[in-house]
């Protein structure tokens, strides 16, 4: 088996596993369960998390926080399944630098080096683990710079630089209290862990030359993945700030208006300084509201473009993946006025966020179809 079936083959099952640690993410996040283990890595100072009624006593009396079983599980299991993906991103990378033994050894070092990061964390050395979490995200960089293979090789090993930082956000998601901007900073760097191996799957699996007709739309393609990923970010903003039933069960109106006071400049401070705790979240009505009215104009923007995409895909000879874009498209809005109207049931607010990760990765294969097949590849170094 060649060195890019396997990469291939990994992509695909990272893939997989990255959706389900995203929709995964959004339940820990939509449930409460956040900040359920005080500690990073372990919870409440073990490696699973307190679970029998002595182990329960114990982290009551050495943690601030008391311990809620039910969302403990919830927090520590999706640090463990991160924990897989972020191993099996490093099995992409080392494929992907397979035969280059000099890069083969700089990703073994980034891993050993993210690994002490860790570990320097947990014993109170956290200067020492930016340093090392720093080395770790170099290094994968650098091998991909200067690795002499085509894009999905190098976006391979990048993928695994992106997914050591995901881990600095996940920890300073907990330290610094759900900070809003590291709370949507963590889940833009776990769609563009996924957008990244997802796009080394697909552009290994698809070898078709795109007719003139579709390579015309990539520029419109482009300009769709920026929209929807702003618009993502804008969806993980109301999120963070609790601002998702500001308007009350109210749609297309809210608060029984079309434009209700709304206080944009205090809904949008991306930095206010450490150590308050975001759980509930701080800002006031006007400032929420001002978010999700933000947040619903850019959901007709998105609508608008990636709608057309959609048609503009069917006609220019892309039938399936241009239905299944406008299918997605209108699952989501219908999801997303679902949420409003329903007052945010778990299951719906769950779907919204997983639905919006697979439009994302549908117009990422809408984007390959426009590419031009790879070059073959290179002969094998002596």
């Amino acid at each position: 088996m060649s060195a890019t079936t396997v990469l291939r083959r990994l992509a695909w099952i990272a893939t997989v596993f990255a959706l389900g640690v995203i929709v995964f993410g959004a339940f820990v996040r939509l449930s409460n369960a956040g900040l359920s283990c005080p500690d990073w890595p372990t919870c409440y100072g073990k490696a699973t998390w307190p679970g029998h009624e002595h182990e329960i006593a114990h982290a009551n009396a050495n943690f601030d926080r008391p311990v809620e079983t039910h969302r403990a599980w919830r927090e520590q299991v999706h640090r463990m399944i991160a924990g897989t993906l972020g191993l099996l991103v490093l099995g992409i990378a080392t494929a992907a630098a397979w035969r280059r033994w000099t890069w083969v050894g700089a990703l073994g070092v980034a891993a050993l080096a993210a690994a002490c990061a860790v570990r320097a964390y947990m014993l109170g050395h956290a200067g020492l683990s930016g340093s090392l979490a720093a080395i770790a995200m170099i290094l994968p960089l650098l091998a991909a710079w200067r690795i002499e293979r085509p894009a999905p090789w190098r976006v391979a090993i990048v993928a695994f630089s992106v997914i050591v930082f995901q881990a600095m956000l996940g920890m300073w998601t907990v330290t610094w209290l759900l900070k809003p901007v590291i709370v949507m900073a963590h889940l833009l760097g776990g769609l563009l862990t996924l957008v990244l191996i997802a796009y080394v799957a697909l552009r290994l699996s698809w070898t078709a030359a795109p007719t003139a007709a579709l390579r015309r739309l990539q520029p419109m393609v482009v300009v769709g993945l920026v929209l929807l990923a702003a618009q993502i970010a804008l969806g993980g903003w109301v999120s963070a700030n609790y601002a998702a039933l500001s308007c009350g069960l109210d749609f297309p109106t809210c608060q029984g208006r079309w434009w209700p006071p709304m206080d944009f400049g205090e809904g949008f401070v991306l930095w206010r300084g450490i150590g308050v705790n975001y759980e509930g979240g701080i800002l006031d009505g006007p400032a929420r509201t001002a978010i999700q009215m933000t947040h619903r104009i850019g959901a007709l923007i998105v609508f608008g473009h990636v709608g057309a995409l959609a048609w503009l895909a069917i006609r220019r000879g892309r039938r399936g993946l241009g239905l299944v874009i406008g299918a997605l498209l209108c699952l989501q809005v219908s999801l997303g006025i679902g949420n409003v109207l329903l007052d945010l049931p778990l299951a719906v607010a769950t779907a919204h966020n997983g639905v919006a990760a697979l439009l994302l990765l549908a117009l990422l294969a809408l984007l390959v179809r426009t590419q031009l097949p790879l070059p073959a590849a290179p002969p094998r170094p002596l």
